[in-house]
């Protein structure tokens, strides 16, 4: 699991059986700290409604593809596993 930025939408004309009715999400791999850029942008599926700007969690586990979309064959690589809250708490109010 990869913290990620989605960055924008991707538009396909044409594309795998098992990629129709989901949405595409251009996104931008975080570093550990949830900051700093981690490689290139990547193309993630997403099934939880994420947007741009929205910080999601992402996977390239084949199984965790398998069981959310219930599919045994398919060419996706990233999914979107969870949104990531825009808020941080503060550390003053902890403690």
């Amino acid at each position: 699991m990869q913290q990620a930025l989605v960055l924008g939408n991707a538009t396909s004309t044409v594309k795998h059986r098992s990629l129709n009715n989901h949405k595409l999400l251009v996104c931008q791999p975080l570093m550990a700290d949830g900051h700093g850029r981690d490689g290139a942008p990547i193309l993630a599926v997403d099934h939880l409604g994420a947007g741009v700007g929205d910080k999601v969690m992402i996977t390239s586990d084949g199984g965790a593809v398998r069981e959310l979309f219930g599919l045994e064959n398919s060419p996706i690589r990233w999914t979107v596993l969870g949104l990531i809250d825009p808020t941080e708490p503060d550390e003053e109010a902890i403690s």
